[in-house]
């Protein structure tokens, strides 16, 4: 059970105009068009479609165009959610993270990180970067250094905004008061899940045919 009071609900459906449909049917989840999204999200950006719009553009660039990978980009926004305590990210890119090629036991290290962890000077930027961004608003020049060993300047440039993307993203949903599914298996930060069973991959839209099964609704 959740104790999140949901300050914007879902868009009426009597609102739901073309402009609100192309919010929550952007990802092509089967059905979105005609019946709504099963994504939270989705259904609370559908109250401003041309910000929703925008965000969904904008946000599937950082998500599935990414420059920077996708084993790096999930250890960035794992460790946004963690550090911005957004149990909505952390939920669902647990999933996407072990897709991604992470561990539990990674996963478990990005949110401990500095301690634990056998990270390598590559992974050990990407994260160090989160933080240095969250608690300094910039990154040292030490760390720009070293992101300069192993990332190129449009990799550099796609970390920097998906930092602030998915903090951006992150007080959002809690602002907003957006929960997790109501029939999703939620992963906590401990790594639990509340029907105690070991979490699973899920994916991202588009990549296998029954992706939106995988979210756990």
């Amino acid at each position: 059970m959740s104790d999140i009071k949901p300050r914007i609900l879902h868009l009426p459906r009597a609102e739901w105009t073309d402009d609100a449909r192309e919010v929550f049917a952007f990802w092509g989840e089967p059905n979105a068009w005609e019946e709504g999204s099963k994504t939270n999200v989705m259904m609370v950006m559908a109250n401003h479609p041309d910000l929703g719009k925008a965000y969904n553009i904008w946000g599937k660039h950082l998500l599935m165009s990414n420059t920077l990978g996708t084993r790096y980009l999930e250890l960035v926004i794992l460790r946004v959610a963690w550090r911005v305590k957004s149990a909505y990210e952390w939920h669902n890119h647990v999933g996407y993270g072990l897709n991604a090629g992470l561990t539990l036991d990674e996963i478990a290290a990005i949110r401990d990180y500095p301690q634990g962890g056998n990270w390598n000077e590559q992974d050990a930027v990407i994260l160090r970067s989160v933080d240095e961004l969250i608690d300094d608003g910039t990154l040292s020049d030490v760390t720009w250094e070293t992101l300069g060993k192993y990332f190129d300047k449009r990799q550099k440039m796609d970390l920097v905004f998906s930092i602030g993307h998915y903090v951006m993203t992150s007080w959002a949903l809690s602002a907003f008061g957006v929960d997790i599914e109501g029939g999703a298996d939620r992963i906590g930060f401990d790594l639990k899940t509340a029907s105690g069973k070991v979490p699973g991959k899920t994916y991202k839209p588009g990549e296998t045919e029954d992706w939106t099964d995988s979210r756990g609704y």
